[in-house]
């Protein structure tokens, strides 16, 4: 298992409570992994606090880390939206939004060459995300 986070507070969490697998410090859209390297990627309620303009690149990255028949599991923005709310969750940061609507990253996860086996709308408050299974099929 690897993990990836701009938080270094997270990553330092993360360690600690999973001490046997590899998290590295870093930003998503920048990392790097050869192709076919991983079985699964699992992205819940981060693409959504990238830049909207890398986020269609970095799905079609994720698409070529996966292993033919691996697995993509993701949250995705319901409806299109970008803003920002200053302390977040009582924190002292303000926390950023960037997000398509689900017809976008639908289009968005398909063009970048995975086939969507499965999506869900997961309520949340007043809204909500979309919860999108893919496969890479080749």
């Amino acid at each position: 298992m690897t993990g990836v986070d701009l938080s270094e507070v997270q990553i330092d969490r993360a360690r600690r409570l999973v001490p046997h697998a590899t998290f590295l410090h870093g930003d998503a859209t920048q990392v790097a992994f050869p192709d076919r390297t991983f079985d699964a990627v699992v992205c819940l309620y981060a693409l959504i606090h990238l830049p909207i303009d890398a986020q269609p690149r970095l799905l079609h990255r994720i698409a070529t880390w996966l292993r033919p028949g691996g697995l993509f599991l993701a949250t995705t923005g319901a409806r299109e939206w970008t803003g920002a709310e200053d302390n977040w969750l009582g924190g002292t940061a303000t926390m950023w939004w960037s997000q398509a609507d689900a017809a976008t990253y639908r289009t968005w996860i398909t063009e970048a060459g995975l086939d969507i086996e499965s999506e869900h709308f997961v309520p949340e408050g007043g809204g909500g995300h979309q919860l999108f299974w893919a496969r890479r099929s080749h």
